[in-house]
């Protein structure tokens, strides 16, 4: 007993000085609750100045070749054929200077992993890819456990990558990564959602930690949430990430149009709790991610990221838009259309991700190139107001719409549009084109999916 009351008088005293203390403080410093501060990250950095995200040919090529080449010793690791003939088609996009979904991907990886950041990726089949498009650990066929991971193997000096599948959580792995990329700025840690739906599991990190951790806590994090996102017949459980969710916590003002400046695009992206983007090009991709290291402050970029354009034969980037004096583009205008021809354009329809390409196969099957613009909004969230703004003077003629596959009360329509009313001062109406309501993210049956798609693109084309 006199051992316990020691230990208890010792706790109270601990306790009744610390009080005593505690009195003595006359005002709170909320520096003192940072536990981990990133020590020298913020020091003497211009806040609004970022880096470039483009980067040498040369370096493109070089990860793009070791991207595509079965392990050094080929003759004894046995790799699947079906990894061969992918490696194969790799190669010859390397060499033909273009790049699809998975090679833009890893381009963003490795360039970062060459400049000395570490790069995590991780989630339920991130390994092969839930698509089977990435690759990133090849498999030794007839020898149990031998892997090979091409992207830990581009230079001696490089940074290592990390990439592992997870555990059936999102919950806890969501989480666990969120924590990895708050105690280091200078590491990109990704996590993917084996389809972007999964994302609900984990949504107490998001509601909670994710969208407003800054605000609450002034702590920053880079984190990267990769959701494939996309209705293409496969059922609500495996077609939408619940786009409109993550927008509706975006804390920027839909009625506030900020001075436009130079800084314009850098300023909203350092005032806003998070980033959300939709991109439908590999070189727009690699820009994002390379992006996330480039600012010199952490925001998490939540990324629609599509399913069926990992194979799609125009969803490919050039090199020319990777190489040093390109960067991310918020807003990717028509460039199929003239300046000359721009003032007889009748339609000019904004959209974001995939129905893009639905859109221009059903705009060139009608012949109609020179009545219909179609400009891809990239970066929904900040909204793109003074680009849209841009966009609208081009096109004076033209009515206006916005286009998505998502049902009405879903995606990104109820974001767009009062900030479309502010971007054009209430001088032109925004017309909506997709699904209707719906409670169910999609429908389950096949015919009654084509059916809408056919609904959408009819109102589309419709003059």
């Amino acid at each position: 007993p006199e051992e316990v009351k020691d230990v208890k008088d010792k706790y109270d005293k601990i306790c009744e000085d610390a009080y005593t203390n505690a009195r003595k403080e006359t005002h709170i410093k909320y520096k003192d609750w940072l536990d981990s501060p990133w020590s020298g990250f913020f020091e003497g950095k211009d806040p609004l100045k970022v880096s470039k995200t483009g980067i040498n040919e040369n370096t493109l090529v070089h990860i793009g070749k070791r991207f595509s080449s079965p392990p050094p010793n080929a003759t004894e690791f046995v790799i699947h054929r079906g990894i061969e003939r992918i490696l194969k088609a790799r190669m010859q996009m390397v060499e033909s200077r273009t790049v699809d979904w998975a090679l833009g991907e890893a381009m963003a990886i490795g360039s970062l992993l060459k400049e000395g950041i570490h790069v995590r990726l991780s989630g339920q089949d991130v390994e092969r890819g839930t698509f089977s498009h990435r690759h990133h650990v090849l498999h030794h066929q007839t020898v149990d456990k031998a892997t090979y991971r091409p992207l830990s193997n581009l230079y001696p000096d490089q940074a290592p990558y990390t990439v592992c599948n997870s555990s059936l959580s999102e919950f806890g792995v969501l989480g666990f990564e969120l924590g990895f990329s708050m105690t280091n700025p200078n590491t990109l840690v990704c996590w993917e959602a084996q389809f972007g739906d999964f994302n609900n599991t984990a949504q107490c990190i998001i509601d909670q930690f994710i969208s407003s951790g800054q605000a609450k806590w002034v702590r920053q994090s880079g984190l990267v949430m990769l959701l494939p996102h996309g209705l293409e017949g496969m059922g609500p459980e495996h077609s939408s990430a619940r786009l409109e969710r993550f927008l509706q916590m975006s804390d920027d003002d839909p009625e506030y149009f900020p001075p436009e400046s130079a800084e314009f695009a850098v300023r909203q992206l350092h005032d806003i709790n998070w980033i959300i983007a939709n991109c439908t090009t590999p070189a727009n991709l690699f820009h994002i991610l390379r992006r996330q290291i480039a600012l010199p402050f952490r925001k998490p970029l939540v990324l629609m990221t599509p399913k069926s354009l990992l194979r799609h034969p125009e969803a490919k980037s050039s090199f020319d838009d990777m190489i040093d004096g390109t960067e991310f583009l918020r807003v990717i205008p028509d460039n199929s259309i003239s300046e000359g021809q721009a003032e007889s354009v009748e339609k000019l329809v904004f959209c974001s991700g995939k129905v893009y390409y639905d859109l221009i196969k059903a705009r060139t099957d009608n012949n109609l190139g020179d009545k219909i613009a179609v400009v891809r909004v990239e970066q929904i969230s900040p909204f793109p107001f003074d680009l849209i703004k841009k966009e609208c003077l081009r096109y004076p003629n033209a009515k206006v719409n916005w286009a998505q596959e998502e049902h009405k009360n879903q995606g990104a329509w109820t974001y767009v549009q009062p900030r479309f009313n502010t971007t054009v001062n209430g001088q032109r109406k925004m017309t909506y084109i997709g699904r209707p309501t719906a409670a169910s993210p999609a429908t389950g049956s096949k015919m009654q999916h084509v059916k809408e798609l056919e609904n959408l693109l009819n109102h589309f084309i419709t003059l």
